[in-house]
């Protein structure tokens, strides 16, 4: 039976929208207008056009931030994903941890990413659940009045090298250099950081859950189920994806089916600043993956 970790308020989280100035050079986003609540939000989530993909000044609704993961486990990498039932469009995807960023993490977006992994990506191991940092700061531990984290060893996160092109939050640049895109169905931007979680040498029998807010009865509820990990592995090959899926259970990576599959816009063709399309089929994203050597 799937267990309540926490319940919040969603009229406590506030956002802001944005003006967006993008140029084959950089973009440059700000705020713009009064804080939004996350009805007001979702309702200015609708679709907008550009001229050109590569230069163009846009009023978006909202910032989110996305964290392509990299896990190391018996000497292969793969890529995390979760799955996700998202309400507003009405489909499942799997993507990458991904989440809203407040407005008070606005010019500080690598905090409201470090954040989402440690909400929506959560290890288990015999001796209880792992806590992260990333460099000196401590992930926050958000279940837990839930689960019993360890105490003595903790997982790190590490940035990746990021982007060829800069992104800057008013005047000052976003040193991590995220990928950014723009998708147009949502009238959002979108920033991607590329990270490395690494496990404490003693892991084992490692089990990887997904846990994601849902909106029942006014509330935001966390639900922990373990018969439904939905967290992926993507397997990697000299840093490359494979069309090889698995889950982690107690140490066990347990192949997965692909039959059907759709992927979240993330994954989808990027035209200059700008993502068109809501969604990717996991067919024609293998399909686009570079042939090795």
């Amino acid at each position: 039976m799937p267990r309540v970790l926490i319940r919040k308020n969603p009229t406590a989280f506030k956002t802001l929208p944005l003006l967006v100035d993008a140029s084959p050079d950089g973009l440059r986003y700000q705020s713009l207008g009064r804080p939004l609540n996350f009805s007001e939000m979702l309702e200015r989530r609708r679709p907008v056009t550009v001229d050109d993909p590569t230069q163009f000044s846009l009023e978006l609704a909202n910032l989110g931030v996305s964290v392509r993961l990299t896990l190391s486990w018996q000497g292969k990498d793969y890529w995390v994903l979760v799955r996700q039932q998202r309400q507003d469009r009405g489909d499942v995807v799997l993507k990458l941890i991904s989440g809203y960023v407040p407005a008070h993490e606005l010019a500080l977006p690598l905090l409201s990413a470090i954040q989402e992994v440690a909400e929506e990506c959560l290890l288990e191991t015999p001796e209880g659940w792992l806590a992260g940092r990333f460099g000196d700061i401590w992930l926050p531990a958000p279940y837990l009045g839930s689960l019993r984290y360890r105490e003595a060893v903790h997982f790190n996160l590490a940035s990746l090298s990021g982007s060829a092109r800069p992104v800057q939050c008013g005047q000052m640049t976003l040193m991590e250099r995220p990928r950014a895109y723009v998708h147009l169905p949502t009238a959002s931007l979108q920033l991607v950081y590329d990270m490395r979680l690494e496990l404490p040498k003693e892991t084992r029998e490692l089990s990887l859950f997904h846990v994601d807010e849902r909106l029942e009865d006014g509330k935001l509820v966390a639900r922990l189920e373990r018969r439904r990990p939905d967290l992926y592995l993507v397997a990697l090959k000299d840093g490359q994806p494979t069309p090889s899926l698995f889950t982690l259970i107690k140490g066990q990576p347990v192949p997965a089916s692909t039959r059907g599959l759709w992927l979240s816009e993330s994954f989808a063709g990027q035209d200059g600043w700008v993502v068109r399309a809501d969604r990717a089929s996991w067919r024609d994203w293998v399909a686009s993956i570079p042939a090795p050597g």
